[in-house]
Order: structure tokens, then sequence, then C-alpha cells
């Protein structure tokens, strides 16, 4: 589940965001990946404002946490069973950028972007895999990208990136480095 805001109710903490798979029961632990990490144990599952024992893939719950303070959290973290997502700070993807009415302009190797992963906003440098240091609008293309925070990825995973502040194209991970070479904790 991509953490998307956090509340605090008494003594626990709540995160909020939609389950994106699998299900969460009362009493399961979960790690909180990217950004930082922790592992809570859930005590409660919050859906709409009613209590439920157990949540499942496609709903937005919060989550009722014990043994983890707010301060940990963070709008982009990933809550998930422990040991079944990394968290990475590099990726390979294959990307495509937009047309320069809708905001695509050149994208050159060593160049700063805005990732948006899940719920997550990373800055992050890319460097083209191609036989040209530059892509142009409408293009697609081969890249590597060094984020400057780990974030919680997955092949497969598809993101969006802004260039100068203007959406500029949307990508696929295609590969990950072996986890303990980039691992957050």
């Amino acid at each position: 589940m991509p953490v998307e805001d956090v509340f605090r109710r008494g003594g626990l903490v709540m995160p909020t965001g939609r389950i994106e798979r699998g299900r969460v029961r009362e009493g399961d632990e979960v790690e909180l990946v990217g950004l930082g990490g922790a592992t809570a144990h859930v005590t409660g599952i919050d859906a709409g404002e009613r209590p439920v024992g157990e949540a499942c893939a496609g709903m937005n719950v919060g989550l009722l946490l014990r043994g983890v303070v707010a301060e940990a959290f963070a709008r982009g973290q990933v809550l998930a069973a422990p040991g079944s997502v990394d968290a990475h700070a590099g990726f390979a993807a294959d990307i495509t950028l937009l047309s320069e009415e809708h905001g695509g302009a050149e994208v050159r190797t060593g160049e700063r972007l805005q990732f948006h992963i899940r719920t997550a906003v990373v800055s992050g440098v890319v460097t083209s895999t191609e036989d040209t240091d530059a892509l142009w609008p409408l293009h697609k293309g081969a890249v590597t990208v060094r984020l400057e925070q780990p974030v919680a990825l997955e092949e497969g995973q598809s993101f969006a990136f802004r260039h100068h502040g203007r959406a500029a194209g949307s990508g696929t991970v295609t590969r990950l480095p072996h986890p303990l070479d980039l691992r957050v904790g």
C-alpha cells in the first residue's frame, strides 16, 4: 500500500492509502519501505471510518499501527509484507517522451529529472543507454536512473517524470540492481 497520508489516533499511527495487491489482517506485521524504513504490527483497519478485520486489493484504508512513530512515515513510502518489496536508488527503464505540445523536451544524459513513482516524488539523474546522449520529444529510449533517495520499486513498475517543472514523459522499470547494492537500512 503506497502511503498517501498519516494521522495520529491516540497512541497509534494511521497511514492511509489504497492497497495494490494481496490482503492485510489485524495482527499482521508490515514493513515500511523506501525513504527510510521500519516494521510495525497492524492493530486495526479503518475502511471508510468503519473498522474491518481484513482489507484486500483495491480498498482505500487506514492501518492502525503500533511500534512506530508518525515521524517515520512520508508520502511515497510503501507498506508491504516484510521482505516482499525492496527499496532501490537506481534502475533501468524504457521511457517515452511527450510531444512538445504536451510538455515534452529534449532529455540529455546527466540531466536531473523529477520522478513520480506511486505516491513518491524524488529527483534523479538519467543516463541514456543508447548510442545517443539525448532523447527528443515523441521518442522512446532505454535509460538508467540514479535516484537521490531509495524508493520501493519492482520490475514492471510504471512511473512519470517531469523536466524543468513540466510533465515530460513516462516509463516502465525494466531491471533492478541486486537489492544489497542499493537497499535502505
